[in-house]
Formats: C-alpha cells, structure tokens, sequence
C-alpha cells in the first residue's frame, strides 16, 4: 500500500467507512457518507475516489456475487494505516521525537484526566513489558 501520508481527507474518510463495514460497494460508502457528513457527495466521486485506493493497495476489490457491482475490502488494518500516520507525523512535524508531541497535548490541555490515566496505563504496561523482554 502507498504510505499513509498519501491518504487524503477524503481518502481517509472512505477508509474509515470500509473498516468499519468490513467489505463495502461504492454505493454502501455513498449512501453512509451523504448520511453522515450530511453533504452533496456524487457517487462518481466515490467511485473515482474508491478507485484511487484501490490503485494505491489500500483497498481490494471483488465481485459481488452475480451483480455488477464490486466489493471492496481494506489491505491493512485502521490499526496497521493509524500507526503509519502518526510515525510519519512525528517524524515530519516533530523530527522523530514523541516527547514534544506529548508536551504539546499536555500544554494545550487537551488531555481529560480520563486521557492521562489511560496514557499512565499504557506506560506502565509498556515499561512492565519491557522489564520482561530485557
């Protein structure tokens, strides 16, 4: 798959749809993105945009059954296309380093206490995992 920096909004917002369905036709991503987004989407649009993924590795195709219509699955995991986006957002904006990146939420107050419990969670798990490995 192309790297996840090349995914756009609009990209990234049909990607979101397809994971959450599982496997989905154009239609199905239309019909839940005018749903949602509440905007005039034309289901050309999608469909060239369904293609583009397609093209890039980020979906795969099928056809659906003995209609015409195609079926389209994710490669990779939201998880697996997540993970790849933000190691290239930290490596582009904060040159590799989490800390600033950290620093900044926590600045900016944008951490509930709920969110920095969770993250003393994760780094306690994250450190106890490690102290088994070394």
């Amino acid at each position: 798959m192309a790297t996840a920096q090349s995914l756009t909004p609009q990209e990234l917002a049909i990607m979101k749809v397809v994971w959450r369905l599982g496997t989905a036709t154009v239609r199905d991503v239309h019909d839940v993105l005018r749903r949602e987004r509440r905007e005039d989407l034309a289901y050309t649009t999608v469909l060239t945009m369904m293609r583009i993924l397609e093209q890039k590795g980020a979906l795969s195709k099928a056809q659906d059954g003995d209609s015409r219509a195609h079926r389209y699955r994710p490669v990779r995991t939201q998880r697996q296309v997540m993970r790849s986006m933000v190691r290239e957002f930290v490596d582009r904006v904060f040159d590799g380093a989490a800390e600033p990146l950290v620093a900044h939420l926590v600045a900016d107050r944008r951490l509930s206490a709920s969110d920095r419990e969770e993250i003393r969670r994760l780094l306690d798990a994250k450190d106890a995992k490690d102290d088994k490995e070394g």
